[in-house]
C-alpha cells in the first residue's frame, strides 16, 4: 500500500500544481483506490483527472453516508459478494437526486465515472443489467436561442472594462470555446499582417487538433487597444524593506512571447484560473442590463452564457449559406469531404465579414 501512495505522489504534485487549492488535501491515505484512478485518468488530461476527482468525491460522500465506511472497503466488500455493485448504483443514483439541485445530465455524469472507476479496479459490470437495474434520468434538452447582432451590442456596451469587452468580442467574432480563447498567447496572435489569425493549441480544443481562427478587422482594432493598455507604462510604488521608505518607480510591463493575451499577472499562466474570473465578471455584467435571468424559473445556469457567441457565430454563418464552413470554423470535426486551402478559406471569411 505505501508503494502505491509513493508512486502516486509524483502524478499527483502535477496535478496539484494545476489546481492547488483543491487536490492537495485529497489525498489523505485513506480511499487509496480513487487516487490510483484519478492519476491513472491524469496521464489523458489533467482537466480530466480533475473532473474525475470531483465526482468521486461525490461518490466518497455517498459511502461514508450510506454504508459508514470508506471507498476502498466498499469495493473490496463488492467483490466479496456482501454489497451488489448494482444495488450500490442504484442507491447512488437516488442519493444524487435527493441531495441537492443536481441536474439529469450531472447524475449521469457522475453515475457513469463511478461504473468506470469501479470497472477499472475488476469488478464487473454487465452493460444489459446495470441498464436494467441502474434507473438513470432522462436529460431535458432544452431550446436555446442564439443571441442578436443587438444584444450582443448591448453586453459589449454595458461591459465594465476594456479586458472583458475584449474578450466578449474575441468570442463573439470568433466563435471559439471560452477556454480556447484564454489559451492564445502572444506568439498565437498574428495581428499585424492580413489574413488576422489566432492559433488555438491542441492542448485546449476538445478534439485535441490545433487549429486557428481567423479574426476580423474590428477585434484586431480593439485587440491592439486592449494589450497597448495592458502593457502601458505604470507607476508603482512599494516599501524598502531596509529603509521603510516607500519608493515611487515607473515600470512597462514585458511582453513575452508565452504570455497568456487576457492574463494581467503572467505569473499565473492558467486558463482555468482565467475563466472563473471572467465567468463572474461576465455574470456581473448581465444582472446590471437586466439579462441575467436564469433558465428554468430560478435553475443553475443562466440563459446567456459565454458559450452563447458561439451559437451566434455558427447561426450566422449558416444563414449566409456557408454551413460547412460554420462547422469548420467553430472547430467542429465536419464533413469528411470539405477541403479548402488556408487562401480559400480566408477568402470565404472576408467576404462573411
Amino acid at each position: 500500500m505505501a508503494k502505491i501512495t509513493n508512486q502516486v505522489s509524483e502524478k499527483q504534485k502535477q496535478i496539484t500544481s494545476r489546481y492547488p487549492s483543491s487536490y492537495s488535501s485529497y489525498a489523505n491515505g485513506n480511499n487509496v483506490a480513487i487516487i490510483k484512478f484519478v492519476t491513472y485518468a491524469s496521464g489523458m488530461s489533467k482537466s480530466t483527472a480533475y473532473q474525475y476527482y470531483t465526482r468521486l468525491t461525490n461518490f466518497e460522500t455517498f459511502v461514508l453516508s450510506e454504508y459508514s465506511t470508506n471507498v476502498d472497503d466498499l469495493i473490496k466488500k463488492i467483490k466479496d459478494g456482501v454489497y451488489d455493485v448494482y444495488d450500490v448504483l442504484g442507491r447512488y443514483v437516488l442519493f444524487l437526486q435527493n441531495n441537492g439541485n443536481v441536474s439529469a445530465m450531472t447524475v449521469q455524469q457522475r453515475v457513469i465515472t463511478t461504473r468506470n472507476f469501479l470497472e477499472y479496479h475488476d469488478i464487473d459490470i454487465s452493460p444489459r443489467k446495470f441498464e436494467l437495474k441502474v434507473k438513470l434520468p432522462k436529460t431535458i434538452r432544452r431550446n436555446k436561442e442564439a443571441l442578436s447582432k443587438e444584444d450582443i451590442i448591448d453586453i459589449l456596451n454595458a461591459c465594465s472594462d476594456i479586458r472583458l469587452k475584449t474578450y466578449v468580442m474575441f468570442l463573439a467574432s470568433t466563435g471559439c470555446r471560452a477556454g480556447e480563447a484564454l489559451s492564445i498567447r502572444n506568439r498565437d496572435l498574428n495581428i499585424d499582417s492580413v489574413p488576422f489569425r489566432a492559433f488555438i493549441r491542441g492542448e485546449y480544443t476538445i478534439t485535441r487538433v490545433d487549429r486557428f481562427v481567423f479574426l476580423t478587422f474590428e477585434l484586431v482594432k480593439q485587440l491592439k487597444l486592449w494589450l497597448e493598455y495592458k502593457h502601458r507604462t505604470r507607476r508603482i510604488c512599494y516599501e524598502d524593506k531596509k529603509t521603510g521608505k516607500t519608493i515611487t518607480e515607473y515600470r512597462t510591463p514585458k511582453q513575452g512571447p508565452d504570455g497568456l493575451i487576457f492574463a494581467v499577472h503572467q505569473n499565473y499562466p492558467n486558463p482555468e484560473i482565467l475563466y472563473n474570473d471572467f465567468s463572474s465578471a461576465f455574470a456581473r455584467t448581465l444582472d446590471r442590463i437586466g439579462e441575467g435571468i436564469y433558465e428554468n424559473n430560478g435553475g443553475r445556469r443562466r440563459k446567456i452564457t459565454l458559450h452563447s457567441f458561439r451559437r451566434f457565430v455558427k447561426s450566422t454563418i449558416s444563414d449566409l449559406g456557408y454551413g460547412d464552413y460554420s462547422e469548420w470554423f467553430i472547430g467542429h470535426a465536419g464533413s469528411t469531404y470539405y477541403r479548402k486551402n488556408d487562401k480559400e478559406k480566408a477568402e470565404l471569411f472576408r467576404k462573411i465579414e
